[in-house]
């Protein structure tokens, strides 16, 4: 994990970097405060992996001689053969464009959202997957 931290804090001194410059040659007040913002989150991300790295200790990922078997096994469950999220996936773009564009839409989008949330969670309940 300490690589991680590592990369998310070069990240924010990067970001802060460049909101400097942006200042400078823009005087924008927007452009600056989201770049700045970006660094303030990398350094969050950084230093809370950083200080449960160092609470933690280190992984077999952190040990350039560890071995594969090291490493804990169960990464979770993935479904590789469901289309519930592509559906999930649509229906948020749906809520998305209604923001912009209609209030009807974004009702249609939630009411889709819940439907391919509820089939995305219970997907398992209704029995094996079964190729036709």
């Amino acid at each position: 994990m300490k690589i991680e931290g590592i990369l998310f804090a070069a990240g924010s001194a990067l970001y802060a970097l460049i909101a400097l410059a942006y200042w400078f040659v823009t005087h924008e007040i927007v452009g600056t405060t989201a770049l700045a913002l970006t660094a303030c989150l990398a350094f969050l991300i950084g230093f809370y992996v950083l200080f449960t790295a160092r609470r933690i200790g280190e992984r077999p990922e952190d040990n350039p001689l560890a071995n594969v078997d090291e490493a804990d096994p169960d990464y979770g469950f993935f479904s590789p053969h469901s289309w519930w999220p592509l559906a999930v996936g649509f229906s948020t773009f749906v809520v998305c464009i209604g923001l912009v564009f209609a209030i009807w839409l974004v009702i249609m989008g939630v009411v889709l959202l819940m439907l391919s949330l509820v089939g995305l969670v219970f997907e398992y309940y209704r029995g094996p997957f079964v190729d036709a």
